[in-house]
């Protein structure tokens, strides 16, 4: 760890540019190229090659190696602590600054009241004791791990891009057109049944400490923050209380919107759902599947521009602060011909199935990568690893 890295006042070298490592900017993939007018405090000397760990909101684990993508200075913000020595290898040591070994002491070093004021304390960083093998063997782990990070990468952006598909694929087929589009509302597309848009319990009707640890499912905000549904924290009723919320019944191919806390997401219920309810933080929507598909509304509340700027109007741009109910009732559609949703709906779930394929692959990926972390930072990384790829 280096004590003494030097400093510089950026601002007293207004025209002058500087490559800075910030926070934000690893967060970004790349350092600030910017003029020293532009930054507004004192910043740390560093040097190609070193390796820089974020004492801030240390969760999140944040390793760094400088390397220099111009000629200009090389700064970092105060944020980082920084390590530069010939005896390891920069990307050995970055990988073993982002193991969960080391994070697990890491976090025994933070102080400060919570979230953005947690900083790790340099001084007990310091005594945390790590592997350092010889300089090749050094070499040899990272190559290991970098082989297999790039692999998990490359899975990532897959996944990505299939999502990016997604958006793609409804845009070239639905937004164009929506002037010769049916005009109807939310309301108007639920199905003809009592409740079929509606929200879950309120008030005394579920309380707390009603939750047990198994039972009939409640569901919450966080199976729908993703705008996919996804199994997120455990919520039980008994069978006896699910009788007396039976009204608030999610049923396949209902759309549900967040409309407390995280609002404005969207996810569409799974067909292979259990008997379950949700809670008064959803809204939870059973449509008339003859006029309009679940996936179709889906990508319009999250994607068309009607429902876009709908939303923006109506929530006075506070992040659907104001969104409730009545606002998603009255949510204008532009509806295409069911043949339409159909062939769009077809596409859609090819498309998951493809990510569904891609999210196991790298579920294998992130467990091989522990594996072999876990088994080099004990010396236990052998030549053949690479053959479990």
């Amino acid at each position: 760890m280096v004590s003494r890295a030097g400093s510089v006042d950026p601002a007293k070298h207004p025209d002058e540019i500087f490559e800075l490592y910030s926070i934000p900017a690893y967060d970004a993939g790349q350092p600030d190229i910017t003029a020293g007018a532009q930054i507004g405090s004192t910043k740390q000397i560093v040097q190609g090659g070193d390796v820089l760990l974020s004492k801030i909101v240390p969760h999140i684990r944040r390793a760094w190696i400088v390397s220099p993508h111009t000629g200009s200075r090389l700064i970092a913000s105060g944020e980082w602590i920084i390590f530069r020595s010939n005896t390891f290898d920069p990307n050995y040591l970055r990988h073993l600054l982002m193991s969960d070994a080391f994070h697990r002491q890491f976090m025994n070093t933070v102080a400060g009241v919570g979230g953005s004021l947690l900083r790790a304390r340099p001084a007990f960083v310091a005594r945390i004791a790590v592997p350092l093998p010889a300089m090749h063997e050094q070499r040899r782990i990272a190559e290991v791990l970098d082989q297999v990070d790039a692999l998990r990468g490359k899975r990532r952006k897959s996944i990505s891009l299939l999502d990016d598909l997604t958006q793609s694929i409804f845009l070239d087929m639905f937004s164009s057109a929506s002037s010769e589009l049916q005009s109807t509302t939310v309301e108007e597309l639920a199905a003809k049944t009592k409740n079929s848009i509606r929200t879950g319990p309120f008030g005394s009707q579920l309380l707390h400490e009603e939750f047990v640890d198994e039972g009939v499912p409640v569901l919450g905000i966080d199976n729908a923050v993703d705008n996919e549904f996804k199994w997120g924290k455990s919520r039980y009723i008994t069978d006896t209380k699910y009788r007396q919320l039976q009204r608030y019944t999610v049923f396949p191919g209902d759309v549900l919107i967040t409309i407390m806390g995280t609002c404005g997401r969207c996810a569409v219920v799974p067909d292979d759902i259990p008997t379950a309810i949700n809670t008064k933080h959803l809204c939870c929507i059973t449509l008339d599947q003859r006029a309009c598909l679940p996936e179709y509304l889906h990508s319009y509340f999250l994607q068309h521009p009607i429902a876009q700027q709908y939303l923006r109007q109506t929530a006075k741009g506070a992040i659907m602060s104001g969104l409730n109910m009545g606002i998603i009732k009255s949510l204008p559609v532009a509806l295409p011909p069911l043949r339409l949703q159909e062939s769009y709906a077809q596409r859609i779930r090819q498309i998951r199935e493809a990510r569904s394929t891609a999210e196991r692959h790298l579920r294998r990926l992130d467990t091989l990568f522990a594996s072999i972390q876990f088994r080099a930072f004990r010396g236990e990384l052998w030549q053949d690893d690479l053959k479990d790829l």
